[in-house]
Protein backbone atom coordinates (compact mmCIF):
# COMPACT_ATOMS: atom_id res chain seq x y z
CA UNK A 1 0.00 0.00 0.00
CA UNK A 2 1.38 3.39 -0.98
CA UNK A 3 0.91 6.14 1.62
CA UNK A 4 3.18 8.74 0.08
CA UNK A 5 0.73 10.51 -2.20
CA UNK A 6 -2.84 10.30 -0.95
CA UNK A 7 -5.03 13.08 -2.33
CA UNK A 8 -8.57 13.99 -1.33
CA UNK A 9 -11.27 15.00 -3.82
CA UNK A 10 -9.95 18.59 -3.79
CA UNK A 11 -6.48 17.39 -4.79
CA UNK A 12 -5.04 18.14 -1.34
CA UNK A 13 -2.37 15.81 0.00
CA UNK A 14 -3.32 13.94 3.17
CA UNK A 15 -0.34 13.52 5.49
CA UNK A 16 -0.02 10.02 6.94
CA UNK A 17 2.45 7.95 8.93
CA UNK A 18 2.50 4.17 8.66
CA UNK A 19 3.47 1.84 11.51
CA UNK A 20 4.12 -1.64 10.05
CA UNK A 21 3.69 -4.73 12.17
CA UNK A 22 3.38 -8.52 11.90
CA UNK A 23 -0.24 -8.66 10.78
CA UNK A 24 -0.76 -7.75 7.14
CA UNK A 25 -4.46 -8.60 6.93
CA UNK A 26 -5.60 -5.74 9.18
CA UNK A 27 -4.92 -2.01 9.09
CA UNK A 28 -5.88 0.35 11.92
CA UNK A 29 -6.47 3.90 10.67
CA UNK A 30 -6.46 6.59 13.36
CA UNK A 31 -8.17 9.98 12.96
CA UNK A 32 -7.85 12.94 15.34
CA UNK A 33 -10.24 15.51 16.79
CA UNK A 34 -10.89 19.25 16.43
CA UNK A 35 -7.66 21.30 16.05
CA UNK A 36 -5.62 18.08 16.28
CA UNK A 37 -3.40 16.19 13.85
CA UNK A 38 -1.72 12.82 13.46
CA UNK A 39 1.25 13.86 15.58
CA UNK A 40 -0.70 14.55 18.78
CA UNK A 41 0.65 12.42 21.62
CA UNK A 42 -2.55 10.39 22.05
CA UNK A 43 -2.57 9.37 18.39
CA UNK A 44 1.15 8.58 18.34
CA UNK A 45 1.07 6.55 21.55
CA UNK A 46 -1.97 4.63 20.38
CA UNK A 47 -0.37 3.75 17.03
CA UNK A 48 2.94 2.78 18.61
CA UNK A 49 1.26 0.76 21.33
CA UNK A 50 -0.94 -1.18 18.91
CA UNK A 51 1.91 -1.73 16.43
CA UNK A 52 4.00 -3.18 19.26
CA UNK A 53 1.15 -5.66 19.82
CA UNK A 54 1.10 -6.73 16.18
CA UNK A 55 -1.42 -4.35 14.60
CA UNK A 56 -0.29 -2.25 11.63
CA UNK A 57 -1.47 1.34 12.02
CA UNK A 58 -1.85 4.43 9.86
CA UNK A 59 -2.08 7.87 11.45
CA UNK A 60 -3.71 10.56 9.32
CA UNK A 61 -4.15 14.33 9.52
CA UNK A 62 -7.36 15.61 7.99
CA UNK A 63 -6.92 18.31 5.32
CA UNK A 64 -6.05 21.70 6.78
CA UNK A 65 -4.53 20.11 9.89
CA UNK A 66 -0.92 19.31 10.70
CA UNK A 67 1.16 18.78 7.57
CA UNK A 68 -1.78 17.92 5.32
CA UNK A 69 -2.55 20.39 2.56
CA UNK A 70 -5.63 22.57 2.64
CA UNK A 71 -6.97 25.40 4.77
CA UNK A 72 -8.06 24.94 8.36
CA UNK A 73 -11.03 27.24 7.74
CA UNK A 74 -12.44 24.65 5.32
CA UNK A 75 -12.51 21.86 7.92
CA UNK A 76 -15.95 20.33 8.36
CA UNK A 77 -17.20 16.87 9.25
CA UNK A 78 -18.31 16.27 5.66
CA UNK A 79 -14.89 17.18 4.27
CA UNK A 80 -13.18 14.93 6.81
CA UNK A 81 -15.43 12.07 5.74
CA UNK A 82 -14.11 12.67 2.24
CA UNK A 83 -10.52 12.64 3.49
CA UNK A 84 -11.07 9.32 5.26
CA UNK A 85 -12.60 7.83 2.13
CA UNK A 86 -9.57 8.98 0.12
CA UNK A 87 -7.35 7.03 2.52
CA UNK A 88 -9.64 3.99 2.36
CA UNK A 89 -9.25 3.94 -1.42
CA UNK A 90 -5.53 3.20 -1.02
CA UNK A 91 -6.09 0.07 1.07
CA UNK A 92 -6.09 -3.30 -0.77
CA UNK A 93 -9.41 -5.13 -0.78
CA UNK A 94 -8.03 -8.08 1.17
CA UNK A 95 -7.04 -5.90 4.15
CA UNK A 96 -9.61 -5.41 6.91
CA UNK A 97 -9.77 -1.77 8.02
CA UNK A 98 -10.43 -0.78 11.60
CA UNK A 99 -11.04 2.95 12.03
CA UNK A 100 -10.30 4.63 15.37
CA UNK A 101 -11.62 8.17 15.74
CA UNK A 102 -10.92 10.51 18.63
CA UNK A 103 -13.44 13.23 19.54
CA UNK A 104 -14.82 14.75 16.31
CA UNK A 105 -12.85 12.07 14.50
CA UNK A 106 -15.23 9.67 16.22
CA UNK A 107 -18.23 11.39 14.63
CA UNK A 108 -16.44 11.21 11.28
CA UNK A 109 -16.01 7.47 11.81
CA UNK A 110 -19.67 6.83 12.58
CA UNK A 111 -20.90 8.85 9.61
CA UNK A 112 -18.40 7.16 7.28
CA UNK A 113 -18.88 3.59 8.51
CA UNK A 114 -22.65 3.75 8.13
CA UNK A 115 -22.26 4.21 4.36
CA UNK A 116 -18.87 2.60 3.65
CA UNK A 117 -18.40 -1.12 4.33
CA UNK A 118 -14.68 -0.82 3.66
CA UNK A 119 -14.55 -0.01 7.38
CA UNK A 120 -14.73 -3.45 8.99
CA UNK A 121 -14.68 -2.31 12.60
CA UNK A 122 -15.14 0.96 14.45
CA UNK A 123 -13.57 2.40 17.60
CA UNK A 124 -14.70 5.69 19.15
CA UNK A 125 -12.38 7.31 21.69
CA UNK A 126 -14.18 10.12 23.54
CA UNK A 127 -16.37 10.11 20.45
CA UNK A 128 -18.47 13.19 19.75
CA UNK A 129 -22.17 12.40 19.30
CA UNK A 130 -23.96 15.73 19.84
CA UNK A 131 -22.09 17.97 17.40
CA UNK A 132 -24.43 20.97 17.56
CA UNK A 133 -24.38 20.94 21.35
CA UNK A 134 -20.59 20.73 21.31
CA UNK A 135 -20.39 23.77 19.06
CA UNK A 136 -22.71 25.83 21.23
CA UNK A 137 -20.94 24.79 24.41
CA UNK A 138 -17.41 25.53 23.19
CA UNK A 139 -17.84 28.26 20.57
CA UNK A 140 -21.41 29.55 20.78
CA UNK A 141 -20.35 32.91 22.20
CA UNK A 142 -17.68 33.44 19.54
CA UNK A 143 -18.06 34.93 16.07
CA UNK A 144 -17.12 32.85 13.03
CA UNK A 145 -14.78 34.70 10.73
CA UNK A 146 -13.44 36.83 13.60
CA UNK A 147 -12.58 34.59 16.56
CA UNK A 148 -10.40 31.52 16.99
CA UNK A 149 -10.85 28.12 18.63
CA UNK A 150 -9.58 27.72 22.18
CA UNK A 151 -7.26 30.73 21.97
CA UNK A 152 -5.31 29.16 19.11
CA UNK A 153 -4.51 31.78 16.43
CA UNK A 154 -3.67 29.01 13.96
CA UNK A 155 -7.22 27.64 14.30
CA UNK A 156 -9.67 30.33 13.15
CA UNK A 157 -13.34 29.67 13.79
CA UNK A 158 -15.08 29.49 10.42
CA UNK A 159 -18.69 29.75 9.36
CA UNK A 160 -18.25 26.50 7.43
CA UNK A 161 -17.33 24.67 10.63
CA UNK A 162 -20.23 26.22 12.53
CA UNK A 163 -22.73 25.35 9.80
CA UNK A 164 -21.40 21.82 9.47
CA UNK A 165 -21.65 21.04 13.18
CA UNK A 166 -25.20 22.38 13.32
CA UNK A 167 -26.23 20.58 10.14
CA UNK A 168 -25.13 17.20 11.53
CA UNK A 169 -26.76 17.97 14.87
CA UNK A 170 -25.99 14.54 16.27
CA UNK A 171 -24.92 11.13 15.00
CA UNK A 172 -27.59 9.06 16.76
CA UNK A 173 -29.51 8.07 13.62
CA UNK A 174 -26.29 6.87 12.00
CA UNK A 175 -25.28 5.06 15.20
CA UNK A 176 -28.47 3.05 14.99
CA UNK A 177 -27.55 1.89 11.48
CA UNK A 178 -23.96 0.79 12.14
CA UNK A 179 -23.49 -2.89 11.25
CA UNK A 180 -19.78 -3.20 11.99
CA UNK A 181 -18.49 -4.27 15.41
CA UNK A 182 -18.08 -1.12 17.51
CA UNK A 183 -15.93 -0.36 20.56
CA UNK A 184 -16.73 2.83 22.46
CA UNK A 185 -14.25 4.10 25.06
CA UNK A 186 -14.82 7.29 27.05
CA UNK A 187 -13.11 8.89 30.03
CA UNK A 188 -15.29 9.50 33.05
CA UNK A 189 -13.55 12.86 33.63
CA UNK A 190 -13.89 14.15 30.06
CA UNK A 191 -14.79 17.86 30.23
CA UNK A 192 -14.67 18.48 26.47
CA UNK A 193 -16.97 15.78 25.13
CA UNK A 194 -19.12 14.62 28.05
CA UNK A 195 -19.31 10.89 28.70
CA UNK A 196 -23.05 11.13 28.00
CA UNK A 197 -22.15 11.43 24.30
CA UNK A 198 -20.66 7.96 24.44
CA UNK A 199 -23.49 6.58 26.53
CA UNK A 200 -26.06 7.89 24.05
CA UNK A 201 -24.20 6.47 21.05
CA UNK A 202 -23.86 3.07 22.71
CA UNK A 203 -27.56 3.04 23.57
CA UNK A 204 -28.51 3.88 19.98
CA UNK A 205 -26.33 1.15 18.47
CA UNK A 206 -27.84 -2.24 17.71
CA UNK A 207 -24.67 -3.81 16.25
CA UNK A 208 -22.14 -5.94 18.09
CA UNK A 209 -20.85 -3.36 20.57
CA UNK A 210 -18.73 -2.86 23.66
CA UNK A 211 -18.76 0.08 26.08
CA UNK A 212 -15.76 0.99 28.27
CA UNK A 213 -15.82 3.88 30.74
CA UNK A 214 -12.31 4.72 31.95
CA UNK A 215 -12.13 6.00 35.54
CA UNK A 216 -10.16 9.25 35.75
CA UNK A 217 -9.85 9.50 31.99
CA UNK A 218 -9.93 13.02 30.57
CA UNK A 219 -10.55 13.94 26.93
CA UNK A 220 -7.04 12.93 25.87
CA UNK A 221 -6.83 9.99 28.28
CA UNK A 222 -3.72 11.45 29.91
CA UNK A 223 -2.26 8.99 32.38
CA UNK A 224 -4.57 6.15 31.35
CA UNK A 225 -3.58 5.60 27.73
CA UNK A 226 -2.22 2.17 28.60
CA UNK A 227 -5.79 1.21 29.52
CA UNK A 228 -7.08 2.41 26.15
CA UNK A 229 -4.37 0.54 24.22
CA UNK A 230 -5.03 -2.65 26.17
CA UNK A 231 -8.79 -2.41 25.59
CA UNK A 232 -8.40 -1.83 21.85
CA UNK A 233 -5.85 -4.65 21.55
CA UNK A 234 -8.10 -7.10 23.40
CA UNK A 235 -11.08 -6.12 21.23
CA UNK A 236 -9.09 -6.55 18.02
CA UNK A 237 -7.87 -9.96 19.13
CA UNK A 238 -11.40 -11.05 20.01
CA UNK A 239 -12.65 -10.01 16.56
CA UNK A 240 -9.76 -11.77 14.84
CA UNK A 241 -10.55 -14.97 16.75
Amino acid sequence: MSTSHILNSAGERIDVTYHPSERHDTLVIIGHGVTGNKDRSLVVELAEGLAARGWSCLRMSFAGNGDSEGNFEDCTISREIGDLKAVLETVPDWVRVIYIGHSMGGAVGVLTAVEDVRIGGLVSLAGMTHTAAFYEREFGLRTPGQDVMWEKPECPLSQAFADGMKEVGNTLEAAGKIVQPWLLIHGEADDVVPIQDGIDAHAAAICQKRWVAVPGGDHSFDGVRHVVIAEVDAWLKAMAG
